[in-house]
């Protein structure tokens, strides 16, 4: 199994075989939670505006996601997986769009498979992909909007790495833990409270909170997110 770490927008164009696109902060951490709570249908999508069009068509959907950060006007939830988590969203269809990790999904155009993953789902992600036996494994990192290399994706795709290859991985918990003190930061600044709240912190680096991968299967309107366990 040939296994390479890519990193960003550029990464996620490099990306061959089974891909995992990786967004720790915040993204990938709260799509399992809509799945989780029993959205009928999570569509990740790359424009705001595609999203409220469609809200206006289909005045049900949930809307979610950030640009910069924050929540678009109309939205009916921010990037923030505190802020959904205990929310009923059963037989919902949410819509889903994100600066980095929604973005990184269609760029990954060259995959044969895609994932999305956090470190709440990494372990499943991993043994998702290691009972497909590919030749080629494509971790990406996506990091800020896609632009700038963060410390956590990295972690997480190192993390799946090691699951694949058998080694030990016992530090990781201590090693998201400290993740506080490098990108994670902002969530414990008071100024960046409204935006960033510390609670969403803790949700990000609960490793292996969920036993399931998440596959992005392509749709018109973006990629279709499934549950898939291993």
């Amino acid at each position: 199994m040939d296994i390479s770490i890519l990193e960003l927008l550029d990464g996620a164009n490099q990306a061959r075989g089974a891909t995992v696109i990786i967004d720790v902060f915040r993204a990938f951490s709260l799509e399992p939670i809509v799945l989780d709570q029993g959205a009928e249908r999570l569509i990740a999508i790359g424009s705001v505006e595609t999203a409220r069009a469609q809200k206006q068509q289909n005045p049900s959907f949930v809307l979610i996601g950030e640009r910069q950060g924050r929540k678009p006007e109309g939205f009916d939830y921010g990037n923030s997986p505190s802020e959904v988590e205990g929310i009923s969203f059963h037989g919902k269809t949410v819509l889903h769009t994100t600066s980095a990790g929604t973005q990184g999904l269609s760029a990954a155009s060259k995959a044969d498979i895609i994932f999305a993953a956090s470190l709440v789902n990494a372990r499943a992600t991993a043994s998702v992909i290691k009972q497909m036996h590919p030749s080629q494994v494509s971790l990406v990192c996506m990091g800020w909007e896609g632009r700038r290399k963060t410390e956590e994706d990295l972690l997480c795709a190192q993390y799946i790495r090691s699951l694949l290859l058998g080694e030990d991985c016992s530090d990781i918990k201590e090693k998201a833990y400290q993740l506080r003190y490098q990108e994670g930061k902002k969530f414990f600044d008071p100024a960046q409270a409204d935006v960033f709240p510390e609670q969403d912190f803790w949700i990000c680096t609960d490793v292996d909170r969920y036993a399931f991968a998440i596959q992005a299967v392509p749709i018109s309107l973006g990629f279709s997110m499934r549950k898939v366990l291993p």
